[in-house]
Formats: C-alpha cells, structure tokens, sequence
C-alpha cells in the first residue's frame, strides 16, 4: 500500500512538472496553493536561472583568453553598469506584472491585454535615450567604475555593443513580466532557454573564431549575447500576438497610446524603478569600492563571485514573482487571507532552497570557482567572497520573497524605502567602514553584503505583518 502511495506520488509530480513546463492556462485564485506555487515557481525559477546564464558564461568564455584579468574585469564591470538598466526593466516589468495580474484576477482580459500593450509602448519609448547615451560614453562608463586604463582600451567596444543592446534587454523582462502576470510563465522561461542557447553556441564562435566567424575576442561574446537576447525577444513577440493559450488576446485596437493605463503603469514603473536602482547603485558603488581597494585581481574574484551569487539568486527571484503573481490575482478576486497564505508558503520553499544552496557554496566554493578562472589570485578573492556573502543566502530567499509581496500588490514605494534605508545608509557606510577605516580592503565588502541584506529582510517581514499592502488599489 505504500508503494502504491510514494508511486502515486511521484507519477502526481510529474505530471505537475509536465504542465508547468508546457505551460497551461490556470486560475491561481482558487485550489491548492501549494499547486499554484510550483506551477508558477518552477517554470520561473528556470526562467531566471537563465537570465543569470548570461553573464556566467560570458565570464567562463572570456576567464579562458590568454590575459583574462582585463577581460573578466570588463564583463563584471559592464554587468555592473547594466544592472541600471535591469532597474529600469524590471520596475516597468514588475508594474505590468501587477496590473496585468490584477485584471486577470478581476476576470478583465481586456484590460489585461491593454495594459501588456501600453508597457511594451513604454519600453520602446524609453529605450531611445538610454542606447545613445550608453553607446557614446562607453569608455566614459569603464572609467567611471574604476577600471585601469589597459582594461578601457581592451573593453570598451564589449561596453558598447551591450549598451546598444539595451531595447532586447528591456524587452525580454517586459514581456516575460506581462506572461508571468497573465499566469503563463512557461512562455517566460522557454525564451530566456533559446536565448541561452545561442548563446553558449554563438559565443565560443565569436570568440574563438571557429568555423566561418573570425576571431573578435571579447568583442565577440558581446556580439553572441545581444543575437541571443534579440532571438529571445523574437520568440516572445512571436507568442505573444499568436498565442491561443494565453488569457489576455491582441488586437489591432490596443497598438495606441492610452495615456490613463500608461500613467498608471509609471507611477508603478518609476517607484518600482527607484527601488531596484537604489540596490543597482549600491552594487556599482561596491564593485568600485573592490576595484580601487584591491586592484586588477580582487575585482575580477569579486565579479566571477557575483556572477555565481546571482545564477543561484535568481531562481529564489522565480520563487518571489511566483508570489507577486498569486498576490496581484488573488487581490483582484478579493482574497487578501489567500493571498497572505501565498506569501507565506512561498517564502518557505524560498528558505529551504536558499539554505541548500548556502551549504553547497561553504563547503564547495574553491572547485566552483575553479571552473571560472585557473588564476591563483583571482581564484582566492572569488571564493572568499563566495563563501562570505552565501551566509546571508537564507535571509535573501524570504527577503525577494517579502519585497516582491509588495510590489505584486502594486505598492512599490514600501520597498524602495526599505531599500533605501538598508543599502544607502546602511549597506554603502558599513562597506566603506570596514574596507577603508578598518583597513579590510575587498573583505569588508564581502561582510557588509549579507549583513546588510539580514537587516532588510528583517524590516520587510516586520512591515509585512502588519498587512497595509492588502488594501493598495490599482
């Protein structure tokens, strides 16, 4: 009888996990939360996971050129200047995903449809500024981030070419926000999975020069991630205006400006933007912070560190979006106590999986470094680094899944200033302290991550408990 049970189980499982990758229509304001959980978390968190995939391999590709220290030190440093832009992305994201949400669970596929259309109308507004001005200051941008002068010369077309690819970038995170909204987010991940893809295929090509390509060096993974990304985006516009099976259908009526759903979708949009770009900032400013504090060696470690942190970070993002997605529907159907419940059976799984992770990267932080970088130098710095900010990896799974909470319901300006609070005035001086008063250098900076991110995990379940975020209207 009990193998009749456990088999039972498992053929349960797979099936779930069959549907969640295929990708079926379902209504997540009713039924098993723990169902609704996976079949959003799982199709999510290899959505991110792949979103993270990027920069990884770029950095393994670039970390095996015969002088990989300039190399690696233009992609971490790019990466750095970009999370900007993956600000500005994923505030317009996150309001697309909260209002699209909420009109799906106020069975609204109309209104659902046309607020998707009036993000991707956004997008392609504020794209136009940005690409210039990335394009023209490249070297400018380096420079700025504490790069050395070999290191400007060597990356400053790489700089380029991702500052141009800007539009792609935006749009695969605006567009997969409208699916994961729309309760869809297999679509989300099969893009971000063919993305990937070429890649890893296109890379080795551009870089190495094998079969008809030349060999364009650093150049060449940039030019491989901006096709990968345009192919992604291809993929998503494709579905997104075919697709039988998503909830919220186009038509030729929603390609217009509507400039009531578009001020709504801002005053989400920019908060939401300031709240990710005050964490951006304080990235930037510490990756400064490792590169004149510890030169050409430690800031290359702590960019191949950072890469790793995040390919495992962004899967634990699946986990909060799932959660943004069960909140913004469930408060449209008007179950704020199911929507509570959500949150917290999210923010478990988020806790469990972060604490896998954390023990993995204690105990096997050296050979996972090793597969980045043969460095001695570079090596130790990045698994110092690794294994220092891992041990805040239990406090950041519940945290993305508490900020989230709020940005599903569409308050985001209670995490911007949980945010601003914990990585202005609280991350950035602590960082500064420890690596220039202390005299710590790179290892300061190591420390002041995770304790900064406990402190705002802390704030964000204490402002969570007291449930103002249950009665925002959008």
């Amino acid at each position: 009888m009990s193998q009749s049970v456990t088999t039972n189980r498992i053929g349960y499982f797979f099936t779930l996990l069959k549907q969640a990758l295929q990708g079926h229509q379902q209504d997540y304001t009713t039924g098993s939360i723990r169902k609704a959980v996976f079949m959003l978390a799982i199709p999510m968190i290899l959505e991110f996971g792949m979103e993270s995939v990027f920069a990884v391999v770029d950095i393994y590709f670039v970390g095996h050129l015969p002088d990989p220290g300039h190399a690696v030190q233009t992609v971490g440093l790019t990466e750095s200047v970009l999370t900007l832009i993956y600000s500005l992305a994923m505030g317009i994201s996150m309001a697309a995903t909260a209002m699209v949400a909420r009109r799906i669970g106020e069975k609204d596929t109309e209104g659902a449809a046309n607020a998707a259309m009036q993000s991707i109308i956004i997008a392609l507004i504020v794209t136009v500024a940005i690409t210039g001005l990335g394009v023209y200051f490249a070297s400018d941008l380096l420079r700025l981030m504490g790069a050395q002068p070999e290191t400007i010369k060597v990356g400053t077309n790489y700089t380029r070419i991702m500052m141009g690819s800007s539009l792609f970038i935006i749009l695969l995170f605006i567009i997969n926000g409208i699916f994961r909204g729309a309760g869809d987010a297999s679509i989300a991940m099969k893009s971000l999975w063919i993305s990937n893809i070429c890649n890893i295929i296109l890379c080795p090509m551009l870089i190495r020069g094998i079969g008809p390509f030349p060999e364009l060096g650093l150049t060449g993974a940039a030019l491989a991630t901006t096709f990968g990304r345009g192919i992604g985006v291809i993929y998503q516009l494709y579905h997104l205006f075919t697709s039988k099976k998503l909830a919220i259908k186009f038509r030729r009526v929603h390609v217009r400006i509507d400039w009531p759903v578009i001020s709504s979708l801002v005053k989400i949009a920019w908060t939401g933007f300031f709240q990710f770009f005050i964490g951006s900032c304080s990235w930037l400013f510490l990756a400064r912070l490792v590169a004149t504090t510890g030169q050409e060696e430690a800031s290359a470690g702590y960019q191949i560190a950072i890469r790793v942190v995040l390919f495992f970070i962004l899967p634990a993002w699946g986990l909060s979006n799932a959660a943004a997605t069960l909140v913004g529907q469930n408060l449209g159907a008007n179950q704020p106590e199911r929507a509570e419940l959500s949150v917290i059976r999210t923010a478990k799984y988020s806790a469990v999986f972060m604490g896998l992770v954390s023990l993995i990267f204690l105990f096997g932080a050296g050979p996972i470094i090793s597969v980045f970088t043969k460095d001695a130098a570079i090596a130790g710095h990045a698994t110092d680094a690794l294994r220092i900010i891992c041990t805040g990896y239990v406090f950041y799974g519940i945290g993305m899944v508490m900020i989230n909470t709020f940005n599903g319901a569409g308050d985001t300006w209670t995490p911007t200033w949980i945010n601003f609070f914990g990585f202005w005035l609280f991350q950035i001086p602590l960082a500064y302290m420890l690596a220039k008063v202390f005299q710590l250098g790179p290892l300061g900076v190591y420390i002041a991550i995770p304790v900064a991110e406990t402190a705002i995990t802390i704030a964000a379940i204490i402002v969570f408990r007291r449930g103002k975020w249950k009665l925002v209207k959008i």
